[in-house]
């Protein structure tokens, strides 16, 4: 099968992180999702409780941020907060080569279990649960945001997102 994980591929090494740490987690396969909204509808869970993570080239470094899966990022608050020159979403080639992922299947985690600084907007702390794929469009991980936490232990907690324009249709 030309898809098949290698034996220490991120959703792996994350299952083992989380059961050293002796933490509650729900963990699904599902069909592929490539999107936030696809994600809460096999996970049965509200968009707001999906933990969207974001990798960015801020300056010379890489980081992941967190957020809510309903919320969006306001970049010039972030640029204006980590007082950075430059901005930007990686390459799904630079995700790649940074992460051995593809976009969509960050998990919301920084080091050990990705080489980058971990950034967690403020909107994740509104939810009981975070869900999230898990290091593949297929797999999904929920647990409890304190939990989640404690193990993946942000850096930071920043006020970044806002919510999303509202649309007319209805």
């Amino acid at each position: 099968m030309p898809h098949s994980e290698p034996p220490a591929s991120v959703t792996a090494r994350l299952r083992i992180m989380l059961d050293e740490h002796d933490v509650a987690y729900r963990h699904l396969s599902h069909e592929p999702t490539p999107t936030s909204e696809d994600s809460a509808r096999v996970r049965g869970e509200p968009l707001e409780v999906g933990g969207k993570a974001l990798v960015l080239k801020v300056d010379a470094r890489h980081l992941v941020l967190v957020m809510s899966a309903s919320r969006r990022l306001d970049s010039k608050r972030l640029k204006k907060h980590l007082k950075a020159r430059s901005m930007r979403f990686v390459t799904p080639e630079e995700l790649l080569d940074l992460t051995e992922l593809v976009p969509g299947s960050v998990p919301p985690f920084g080091r050990p279990l990705l080489e980058l600084d971990l950034l967690a907007d403020v909107s994740v702390l509104a939810q009981e649960r975070i869900a999230f794929n898990a290091g593949s469009l297929r797999e999904s991980i929920i647990m409890s945001t304190s939990d989640w936490q404690s193990v993946s232990r942000p850096l930071e907690f920043v006020d970044v997102s806002s919510e999303p324009p509202t649309s007319s249709a209805g």
